[in-house]
């Protein structure tokens, strides 16, 4: 648990009584390779924190294509904050891509590290702010950038997927196919 403490003190540094309660309301999970921890139509019961591994959300149109919305690495929080808070079925899949340790907590947990305890609140409140000024610039830059400026922007960003994810992955993040990541790739290779 020492990363998920560590974690939170980036923001602001926890208390021996604050990693204690912490302590008493997270939950480890261990998860394989390709083991889902939330299926669409399920409703969405932890927040959950990338230990180790890797994990993805996202979610398949009615063609059956699917389509990358979030990837979650070590120190990085995954859920569909949707369903969690109202309650209501996920529209989306959540599947680790490799083994992968989580702490979790649910709804009661956290709301009890919330009301009880002001640097959680502020915590979270932070984290959830990052992840939705991520989420506001991936949008803009969808519909600003090229396949080839997007592509270059994701290396740029996340650094660390690049051998850790299949080309298809990558392509269903960026909303290409695999085929045009190739190209877009190999013409990136040649102007190098």
């Amino acid at each position: 648990m020492d990363n998920l403490i560590t974690h939170f003190n980036q923001y602001l540094p926890l208390n021996e009584l604050e990693v204690e309660a912490l302590g008493i309301r997270v939950i480890e999970k261990t998860i394989k390779r390709r083991q889902f921890i939330l299926n669409k139509g399920d409703t969405c019961r932890h927040y959950s924190f990338v230990s180790s591994g890797l994990l993805r959300k996202y979610a398949i149109d009615k063609n059956g294509c699917e389509f990358n919305i979030q990837f979650a690495t070590e120190n990085q929080w995954i859920q569909d904050l949707g369903s969690f808070n109202n309650n209501t079925p996920s529209q989306f899949y959540i599947e680790a891509i490799e083994p992968s340790i989580l702490f979790q907590l649910d709804k009661n947990s956290l709301l009890y590290l919330l009301q009880n305890f002001p640097k959680f609140d502020r915590n979270f409140r932070v984290i959830m702010e990052n992840k939705f000024i991520n989420l506001e610039n991936r949008i803009f830059q969808n519909i600003s950038l090229s396949a080839e400026e997007g592509y270059k922007k994701f290396l740029n960003e996340y650094p660390e997927l690049y051998n850790r994810l299949p080309n298809t992955q990558i392509a269903s993040y960026l909303g290409i196919t695999p085929e045009f990541l190739s190209k877009v790739r190999r013409n990136i290779s040649l102007k190098d």
